[in-house]
């Protein structure tokens, strides 16, 4: 059976931007494995039934069913220790911790940076569920959410000081190469990189720098697919 991995898409089916289904994306790529995209949508859980669940991103290796992008991230370094190791020093704690932050501190105030500029590239009916759901969660339009972000993205860059703390010291958050840290912060950024135009860093921003040396890994993986920024 083919290795398959259920991925969030828009209307068109090559714009992915599900933050943790580009996690599993670039563990799979640091692996050096390859996994057939399964264009996954908003309204499609029933696609997802054989998972257990109905969240992407889901794994299919075998006869091996995975869902969740941490428990993807220990399934492969599990199932395929021969290859590059998805945690420094084979010690998952620090990339779970850069994954906590990610999802904690990070996805938050981006997700009110840009949640309006998602609309544009969802098919009608997608539409018309993501509008609700999500006004729904915040209590206001897509509109009002993102209204000030010009004042508010200082914030977001300035919760980004332990990032710079550790890049002023190496090229990446795992060391000299990068590892899962790396790809649980990159994948908030690819989210936002494929979905909006909106300037999240300053063009001298050491994690600006790095963002570029992540667009780069793997033949340019991440860079060559439909973006906006």
């Amino acid at each position: 059976m083919a290795r398959r991995l259920y991925e969030l898409v828009g209307e068109d089916p090559a714009r992915r931007f599900s933050p943790f289904c580009w996690r599993s994306r670039m563990a799979l790529a640091h692996k050096g494995l390859e996994a057939e995209c399964v264009p996954w949508r908003f309204t499609e859980a029933a696609a997802l039934a054989f998972s257990g669940q109905d969240k992407v991103p889901v794994l299919v290796d075998g006869d091996r069913v995975v869902s969740d992008s941490w428990a993807i991230a220990a399934y492969l370094e599990a199932a395929y220790p021969e290859r590059p190791a998805l945690f420094a020093g084979r010690d998952p704690a620090a990339a779970r911790l850069s994954a906590a932050w990610a999802d904690a501190a990070l996805l938050p105030l981006l997700g009110r940076l840009i949640i309006s500029d998602i609309l544009p590239w969802l098919g009608e009916g997608q539409r018309d569920y993501f509008r609700a759901s999500r006004e729904a969660r915040f209590g206001m339009t897509l509109e009002q959410i993102t209204a000030d972000r010009e004042e508010r993205v200082g914030a977001f860059r300035a919760a980004l000081a332990p990032m710079r703390l550790v890049l002023k010291g190496q090229p990446f958050l795992g060391g000299a190469a990068p590892d899962y840290a790396d790809y649980a912060v990159f994948g908030n950024f690819q989210w936002a990189r494929c979905v909006s135009a909106f300037p999240l860093l300053e063009a001298e921003d050491i994690v600006a720098a790095w963002r570029e040396r992540m667009l780069d890994l793997f033949g340019g993986l991440a860079r060559d697919v439909p973006h906006c920024g």
